[in-house]
């Protein structure tokens, strides 16, 4: 049976549960920094305010301390370094050689190289409504991550020859901190029954979890809910219930 998600009113809310320890740590506010020349001036004076923030560098981003009755210069701190995204995964899960002697690949990425036309055709393969391709276009391109399986044979004949279909396919989005939800996760009928649904899942869990997202959801109908279970989704924990929102004309 194809794992495959619908945002309808039955379906539920799976989460992943990963436990995480929190730590706050209180912050202290440091009283405004004024510089006045005298009280005469006081009125007509051209100054300027800092506000002192937790982190000591951070609340010398101005410049300037006043400390003890003295103006001290501080050189500003760095800016912040870029975070790199992790580079793209690309893993041969399986391999196996087909009757006429080709050898068939079941290739893992997670490099989002997904043409919309090969995605619309495996959509038509497992039953789904047609979607406008620009629509399909923007949701890859506004993913966090698109997770693809392709296959790819090798013919015995002729050297250099191969055929690449797009048999797999899951995205997630998210909010690049603590949060990411899985959505579109497609298996080719005739590749259903392999073990690939489960293996993309858990590649697409741990791809996310080496990002140091801890908090993972979908929404699954509920003829696939077992199949999530089975990867260790809970259906609605602790009674939370997906709440969905239709425009009514």
């Amino acid at each position: 049976m194809a794992p495959a998600f619908a945002a309808a009113p039955s379906s539920s809310v799976c989460v992943v549960r990963i436990p995480t320890a929190c730590r706050f740590e209180a912050q202290s506010t440091v009283p405004t920094a004024r510089f006045l020349r005298n009280r005469v001036a006081a009125k007509t004076r051209s100054s300027a305010a800092w506000s002192l923030k937790a982190g000591l560098w951070d609340s010398l981003r101005s410049g300037f301390l006043k400390n003890n009755n003295s103006t001290e210069t501080v050189e500003p701190p760095p800016a912040p370094l870029e975070v790199e995204e992790p580079l793209p995964e690309e893993l041969v899960l399986l391999e196996r050689t087909l009757p006429d002697g080709s050898t068939e690949q079941i290739l893992f990425s997670s490099a989002g190289d997904v043409d919309v036309y090969d995605l619309q055709a495996l959509c038509d393969k497992v039953g789904w409504p047609r979607r406008p391709l620009s629509k399909i276009a923007a949701s890859l391109r506004n993913s966090y991550l698109v997770a693809t399986l392709h296959s790819i044979i090798k013919s015995s004949e002729t050297e250099g020859e191969e055929k690449k279909q797009l048999v797999g396919m899951a995205r997630a989005t998210s909010d690049h901190a603590f949060n990411a939800t899985i959505w579109d996760v497609l298996i080719d009928p005739s590749y259903q029954g392999q073990g690939l649904g489960k293996a993309l899942m858990e590649k697409v869990i741990r791809t996310l979890l080496q990002r140091d997202i801890n908090n993972i959801t979908l929404f699954a109908d509920n003829k696939v809910v077992d199949f999530y279970k089975n990867l260790g989704f809970e259906a609605d924990p602790q009674g939370i219930k997906g709440m969905f929102w239709y425009p009514r004309f």
